[in-house]
């Protein structure tokens, strides 16, 4: 089904634009010229995404927005506010307004592309797992089993979804999740505990469904703008799961766990103990696997490279008190069976 997206402009030289874009990507584009327009055609019909732009005569993006997020038919429609400006103060009014990204005009027709593809992407996806999750919670309180065999049953699902995208990373979720899992108990949490982070790192980097899978298997390193595109899986990852009620924490591993403990990491640029340890714990266990897995364009590091790696790292990279449990796990891994096979 091609994706459907409602563009509402009061220029009309940017109304053709976006339509010709989008619909010479396969897309099909419908255009209003207001406001108050864009609340009429959603009285009878539901695009995928909105491309909403802010500064309009009447009824501006913002009021439009609000009305748009009042009704419950249309409130869990994507926007995106389209602006000339660069104007950060507009830009945070509009993100806790609840619109989900920003466009600049003139549009580049590969960002808006991207953009659209990504949230519509992430919304249905978002929405799948919604619905699944409320389906299959339902069934298990009417069969009076547990919500773990729930949680465990999606995320194993999500994780091997993930793992099929990489072609160079074969296991990496379920490693992190096995040495994230062997962190928590020599630091002392119960099994329960230990369980829950097993979880929580086998979908650490489940935003990687949003990033192009020509950048995720590029098989030499990546460009400065291809990184700077991986880097957004963080947040990709916290907008898919955060809106599970039944588990919460599955989307703090998603969205902290490329923090650093001295303040220089991403997105957020939290440090120390701000950062929640459960991403703390899989960072350590994120860096080593990477160190011990094989890439395009090298081999798996010796194992007393990766243990000066995590030696240097700590207290900077890492919280040391995970670094230190992670250098008596490799202390006692004689034979460097922790790695990839």
């Amino acid at each position: 089904m091609n994706e459907w997206v409602l563009v509402v402009d009061d220029d009309a030289g940017n109304l053709k634009t976006a339509s010709h874009i989008l619909l010479k990507s396969g897309m099909r584009a419908s255009c209003v010229k207001s406001g108050l327009e864009a609340l009429r055609f959603l009285e009878s019909r539901i695009p995928d995404l909105i491309l909403l732009d802010i500064h309009m005569p009447g009824m501006d993006g913002f009021e439009t927005l609000k009305h748009i997020r009042e009704n419950d038919q249309t409130s869990g429609i994507p926007i995106v506010f389209l602006t000339a400006d660069e104007d950060s103060e507009a830009e945070t009014r509009g993100l806790e307004a609840g619109a989900m990204d920003f466009i600049k005009k003139p549009f580049v027709p590969e960002v808006l592309l991207t953009r659209v593809r990504h949230i519509i992407e992430l919304t249905r996806l978002q929405n799948d797992l919604e619905s699944q999750v409320k389906e299959k919670t339902a069934e298990i309180f009417r069969q009076k089993e547990t919500l773990k065999r729930l949680n465990v049953q999606i995320v194993m699902t999500l994780s091997g979804a993930v793992d099929a995208k990489d072609r160079y990373t074969s296991g990496h979720a379920m490693r992190v999740a096995d040495y994230s899992r062997e962190i928590a108990r020599r630091y002392g949490w119960n099994e329960d505990q230990a369980e829950k982070i097993w979880l929580i790192g086998l979908l650490h980097d489940i935003g990687k469904i949003g990033i192009p899978d020509y950048i995720i298997n590029k098989p030499d390193r990546l460009t400065d703008e291809e990184y700077e595109i991986t880097k957004q899986h963080p947040e990709m990852g916290w907008h898919i799961l955060q809106n599970i009620p039944e588990f919460p924490e599955l989307a703090i591993g998603a969205h902290w766990h490329h923090e650093r403990y001295d303040g220089n990491g991403y997105p957020d640029g939290i440090k120390g103990n701000d950062i929640p340890i459960e991403a703390r714990i899989i960072a350590v266990a994120d860096t080593y696997d990477a160190m011990t897995s094989r890439r395009s364009y090298r081999d798996i590091l010796p194992q007393k490279v990766v243990r000066d790696e995590i030696a240097q790292g700590s207290g900077n990279q890492f919280d040391p008190v995970f670094a230190s449990i992670m250098l008596e796990m490799i202390d006692e891994d004689k034979d460097y069976n922790m790695r990839q096979k």
